[in-house]
């Protein structure tokens, strides 16, 4: 009986593990609106859609561009994209709006 309690308290715990950890994803997304908000805090002007990490430190496989949503010209304009992406460096980038809303991560 103990060694089925203890097996049920084991599987409890890497379960929970399992649910608190956050895919790269959620933490490149999380990374990005820090990162958006600490801009905006700064008076950085963000209506142009600069690239804000590129790449993202923790995950250099991700980057952080600030975009509009519906796009506008001023996104598709080669200097405010992340280079890490364009150059293929990094493969998924994460997009936030000029007040640091969520778009979408590619």
């Amino acid at each position: 009986m103990r060694k089925i309690f203890c097996a049920l308290v084991l599987i409890s715990i890497f379960l929970l593990l399992g649910c608190i950890q956050k895919s790269e994803e959620e933490k490149a997304k999380l990374a990005c609106i820090e990162e958006c908000k600490k801009a905006l805090s700064e008076g950085r002007d963000l209506s142009f859609g600069p690239c804000l990490l590129n790449p993202i430190k923790e995950i250099p496989d991700w980057v952080c561009d600030v975009a509009h949503s519906p796009r506008e010209a001023v996104d598709n304009l080669e200097e405010n994209q992340c280079s890490a992406y364009r150059q293929g460096k990094a493969k998924h980038f994460v997009e936030v709006d000029p007040a640091c809303n969520f778009i979408r991560a590619w």
